[in-house]
């Protein structure tokens, strides 16, 4: 039989009939029973043009002689076929029933499967299959061949269950028998079967389907021909069979062979759909061996496919394609060899012509990404070929262009992660000779290519890792090079470690000449590659300008300076390991180091800050020096230095600042007596902290590696920079900014001076300036906060509207969101206006207050709101400090015994913990009496607007204070405060019930005054919270009173009584069940007192004078009389109301 051509096929696909016309009689054989049955069976398109279609099918098939032998096929009655063909496959399914490869051995199946065979009279043939097929009729031979199918799908079917059984038994499978068809075996009558197999699916499609016609005929050695033949008839189910032979095959099963067969047959009948049967075997992961013969027929696609395989996104399919490679090769699988051949000849032609094409830099390195993937990914291993050409090819010269920098840079990461490429002496030459060359046109190179990166950093970073054994590190480095995860062992890298750290870069070379190496101007997160900032990290890390003597300061000022945003991640490491090596030269003492490092002074640091207008210091800092330093005397000034981006440039030394004096305090005892450079507090002070914070904040995808290690630091070591009323503020204020539009019009100071200085008589003029002030960004503000501080306590008097005070009041919270520490002094001096007391501190820390000094303000700024809210916000800060530097305060004076350890004295620590408590103690004790200082005054409807404002205010402090540290409220009210201030107190902090849960232990103690108190302050607590538990606590102060009343004096008796009547009216009201016990109260004490009146006996038995009884009996009955008042209010207020009944 002639094989199906790929014009044929495609003829038949469109139909074109004038095609078919002109092709040989034997080329369109296969596909003859399809035109015919076109031709013979009436038409359900009766157009003109079908017409003519079916006159060019009749022209061409009237001169071929085989044509009546199929209309005879057409002929036969398969309505009466069918019916003997169901009969038979029932008869067959009964057999098969008996017979269960499940219990019996693949022999013992196999003998009954041909005892059945044999008993089965060869399909009415008496001269056996063959003979009888060519001397039988037309409807015998349509018969015998579809039964010969029948049994073939019946073998198939035993074979697939007999092998499952045996897997779920897990028993390995028997090999299963080659099926056997004498008809279908023997070429000669292949056409003959062919014809009738085309005609009985068109025929009979309820007992034949052309997908398990393919499972069946695969099985036999010509079925590929007989599947092809009948596709090619029936076009419209290639797809169809493809994809059902891909899904169904497996290369190692026994049919794997016949069904690759079948699958390149069917790929070369229609090549034009290659790519989309590549495609399927991809997304099915299916048939590699076929896939890649595939791709072999489109050689210009070929590197493309391979790297989408192996480097894609899908790790599946990723690891399938690998699993291939492996097993492949060991088997020696010819579709890998094939591939092998092909990308081999594209290596030696792209080497051979490098300096003729254009694009030679970017075909190498799409080559170098394969092997690399071919090699990590799949494990192949190189042959002698693949190698001494992959080494011409790495060992190239490219031209200095950006794509030349990039296929240099894979080729040394593929040195490092191929190993065989430097496996032989000549082959470790020429990789020596190359890297040579390297280095010497690095400067060349780089300056010619346009890129940032350059190839001396990465050959630095990697002389650097070897120098440490960092194998891991030079992993991750070739990973992300190369782009893909490629697994380098350490011992397979010795050779190339060799060459790197003795022949080319000793660690003293790579020392010297990292330094030398010039920053990169505008460094940010973007630029890609190996940059000196890393391998100046990595040296710093490994302390080896330490140990060689090198200065790296100046370098490293520079770097920072040139820093922009998005900030570089590697830029926040390298000031952290620079820290480190300044405050820790030698963490595991095995180097020898007797040079150190010297940190950045104020001048350099004020340098980056000289262009910002919010840097406010107390003290004039010296200028930076013109002429070079002693350490650093090669390297130019500087105050050359510029600037790129202030902001990224000010975070930096920042957190270096931020970072030196945390390290510097957390190893005081590492430093061993060795003197550090200190900064001052007053200079710190003088830097706007807050205000690059916030910046760091609002950019925050710009400063990601930066801004969470610089917040920790702040809020550990400067909780008063990050406040939460700040950071709340913040959110405010640049919600504000985005609504509001800054104007253009600059505001002159003059003008605003004659605005604050009219506030009382114009204040039109001071709210117009104001809200135009509110306008400008901070940065634009910050030169007016002299002015407006000056003038504060004279926009907060009384006679200024509220409006402006408001005003003011926002931009009074601007200016502290963003100015130092030092606007809080600026603030203070103008509402005390006197500089002297501010003067005298206490503290070391010059740039806070101590926290007392800040509450000795004149009476009238507690008076007024506005400025007791901006004293209470600097209060809050003076106290974080406070608290830090204590702490600070106690690691620098650190107590050390006789053998230089560090002593903990729990007597230090007591003494801290107390002053830090009775500084926090004594700021609520002043507000609390402020606050009865102004109930005395209220006099007036506008006084006690006042009052109430200055109570919400005070109290939001008080709430924060205990629920900050929830002892100070125990402590507080032990010492007590004044009784009128208990229902304001109770009523304006929400956070007093906490009271309730100790307030009982106060009634112990002996004094009458501080149980007066206390059982006052339980009335209003239980008033206000009435819960079970308070219950119980009133229970306990009646008791205490009952107790206290029968052990006073008469005259103790009654100042006792008249302080704890109220308070016992309370208990009643809010728990009316202790009515009877109050009543008892009463009614005991009304007697004592009225029978010592009348005896004229105190409560000791002891006779009293004729005058003192004459006072005794009258103030006995002032007091019985207020015992009786009392009664009338406890029947008012509980007996008759009507709520209880």
């Amino acid at each position: 039989m002639y094989d199906v051509t790929a014009r044929v096929f495609a003829a038949m696909q469109t139909l074109d009939i004038t095609s078919l016309a002109g092709y040989p009689e034997n080329e369109i054989r296969p596909v003859l029973p399809s035109l015919v049955r076109m031709s013979l069976l009436s038409p359900l398109d009766n157009t003109e043009t079908s017409m003519e279609s079916r006159k060019q099918i009749l022209a061409v098939l009237i001169g071929i002689e085989v044509v009546n032998s199929i209309v005879s096929y057409l002929q036969v009655n398969y309505h009466e076929l069918e019916n003997d063909l169901k009969k038979e496959l029932q008869t067959r399914q009964k057999n098969a029933s008996l017979f269960d490869p499940a219990s019996t051995a693949s022999g013992a199946s196999a003998a009954s499967q041909q005892q059945q065979q044999q008993q089965q009279p060869e399909y009415g043939l008496q001269s056996g299959i063959a003979l009888g097929f060519e001397r039988a009729d037309v409807a015998r031979k349509v018969r015998v061949v579809l039964s010969e199918i029948f049994n073939l799908q019946q073998q198939v079917t035993s074979a697939s269950s007999s092998s499952s059984s045996s897997s779920a038994d897990s028993k390995p499978a028997p090999s299963a028998l080659p099926a056997h068809s004498e008809i279908l075996d023997d070429g000669i009558y292949l056409e003959e079967v062919v014809d009738i197999l085309c005609i009985a699916l068109a025929e009979l499609p309820s007992l034949l389907n052309i997908l398990e016609l393919t499972d069946a005929l695969v099985q036999v050695p010509n079925g590929h021909r007989i599947v092809c033949a009948l596709v090619a008839n029936f076009p419209d189910c290639y797809r169809d069979v493809v994809s059902h032979v891909i899904a169904n095959c497996d290369e190692e099963a026994p049919d794997g062979k016949q069904r690759l067969m079948l699958l390149m047959s069917l790929s070369e009948m229609n090549p034009s759909q290659a790519l989309a049967n590549r495609s399927m075997c991809v997304d099915m992961m299916k048939v590699p061996s076929f896939m890649l013969k595939l791709a072999l027929k489109h050689p210009d696609d070929l590197i493309a496919f391979l790297t989408g395989l192996l480097l894609g996104n899908d790790q599946n399919l990723r690891s399938w394609f690998a699993l291939y490679i492996r097993t492949s090769q060991k088997r020696k699988g010819d579709a890998l060899n094939l591939v092998r051949v092909e990308l081999l000849q594209k290596i030696v032609k792209i080497s051979s012509n490098a300096a003729e094409l254009k694009d030679f830099n970017l075909q190498g390195a799409v080559l170098l990404r394969l092997y690399c993937a071919l090699r990590g990914i799949g494990g192949l291993k190189f042959n002698d070929d693949e190698i001494n050409a992959l080494s011409q090819l790495v060992t190239s010269c490219p031209q200095a262009t950006a794509s030349g920098v990039r296929f240099v840079t894979l080729a040394l990461c593929m040195l490092i992660a191929c190993p065989s490429l430097v496996s032989t002496i000549p082959l470790e030459n020429k990789a020596v000779e190359w890297l040579q060359w390297l280095i010497r046109e690095d400067a060349f190179f780089c300056k010619r290519s346009g890129t940032s990166s350059s190839l001396g950093e990465m050959l630095l970073l990697l002389a650097i890792h070897f120098h440490s054994n960092q194998i891991t590190a030079i992993s991750e480095m070739v990973c992300s090079t190369l782009a893909m995860k490629i697994p380098i062992r350490p011992n397979s890298t010795n050779r190339i470690k060799q060459l790197f750290t003795q022949d080319l870069f000793t660690e003293q070379v790579v020392a010297l000449h990292a330094v030398r190496v010039p920053v990169t101007p505008q460094l940010n997160g973007t630029i890609p590659g190996y940059l000196p900032v890393h391998c100046i990290h990595q040296l710093l890390k490994s302390r080896t300008f330490l140990k060689h003597k090198v200065p790296i300061k100046s370098w490293i000022f520079k770097q920072i300076c040139s820093s922009v945003r998005p900030v570089h991640p590697v830029m926040p490491a390298l000031v952290e390991v620079f820290v480190n090596t300044l405050i820790i030269p030698n963490p595991t003492g095995k180097i020898s180091i007797d040079h150190m490092h010297r940190p950045f002074t104020e001048s350099e640091i004020l340098h980056v800050f000289r262009t910002s207008p919010l840097t406010f210091f107390a003290e004039q800092v010296p200028p930076l020096p013109t002429a070079p330093t002693t350490d650093e005397s090669q390297a130019p000034s500087q105050s050359q230095v510029e600037v790129s981006c202030p902001l990224t440039a000010q975070l930096l030394m920042i957190y270096y600042l931020m970072l030196y004096e945390d390290t510097r305090l957390m190893n005081l005892s590492a430093l061993g007596g060795r003197k550090q450079k200190e900064y001052t507090n007053n200079f710190l002070s003088g830097l706007p902290l807050k205000y690059l914070v916030q910046k760091a904040h609002q950019y925050h995808n710009d400063y990601l590696s930066l801004f969470h290690p610089l917040l920790r630091l702040i809020i550990s070591n400067y909780p008063h920079l990050s406040m939460v009323d700040d950071w709340l503020e913040e959110h405010y204020l640049v919600s504000s900014n985005l609504i509001s539009s800054s104007s253009d019009y600059e505001l002159q100071p003059a003008l605003l001076d004659r605005a604050l200085d009219m506030v009382k008589v114009k204040p039109h003029l001071a709210i117009r300036v104001f809200k135009h002030l509110l306008q400008l960004p901070p940065e634009s503000l910050a030169p007016y906060a002299h002015q407006l501080v000056q003038h504060l306590a004279q926009v907060f008097d009384k006679d200024v509207p509220r409006f402006v005070k408001d005003l003011y009041n926002d931009l009074w919270l601007r200016l502290n969101a963003v100015l130092p520490t030092t606007f809080w002094i600026m603030s203070l001096r103008a509402i005390t206006n006197s500089s002297d007391s501010l003067n005298r501190r206490t503290f070391a820390n010059e740039s806070l207050l101590e926290p007392m000094d800040v509450l000795a303000c004149p009476r009238q700024v507690f008076c007024s709101p506005y400025m007791l809210v901006i004293m209470l916000r600097i209060l809050k800060g003076s106290l974080a400090a406070s608290k830090t530097y204590l702490n600070v305060h106690m690691q620098q004076k650190q107590v050390l015994d006789k053998n230089g350890l560090v002593q903990t004295d729990a007597d230090r620590e007591e003494l801290k913990t107390t002053l830090i408590a009775s500084q926090e103690s004594a700021a609520v004790h002043i507000l609390l009496e402020v606050l009865d200082f102004m109930e005395g005054k209220a006099d007036s409807r506008v006084a006690m607007l006042e009052l109430r404002e200055i109570q919400g205010i005070i109290g939001t402090y008080v709430h924060q204070a205990f629920i900050t540290e929830p002892s100070l409220a125990k402590l507080v009210h032990f010492q007590t405060y004044p009784k009128t201030v208990i229902p304001m107190i109770v009523a304006s902090v929400p956070s007093m019930h906490i009271c309730i849960d100790f307030v009982h232990e106060f009634l112990n103690v002996t004094e009458m005054d501080k149980q007066i108190f206390t059982i006052e302050l339980t009335s209003h607590l239980v008033l206000n919270y009435s819960i079970p538990k308070s219950l119980g606590v009133s229970k306990f102060c009646l008791n205490v009173i009952q107790t206290t009343l029968s052990l006073l004096t008469t005259s103790a008796k009654c100042k006792f009584l008249k302080h704890v009547l109220p308070s016992m009216v309370r208990f009643v009201e809010t728990f009316p069940i202790l009515a009877d016990d109050c009543v008892n109260i009463l009614m005991n004490t009304g007697r004592s007192l009225h029978s010592q009146s009348s005896l004229g006996v105190t409560t000791m038995q002891m006779p009293l004078t004729e005058s003192a009884k004459l006072c005794s009996y009258r103030d006995a009955q002032l007091h019985i009389i207020m015992i009786e008042d009392a009664f009338k209010v406890l029947v008012e207020a509980v007996m008759q109301k009507a709520e209880l009944y």
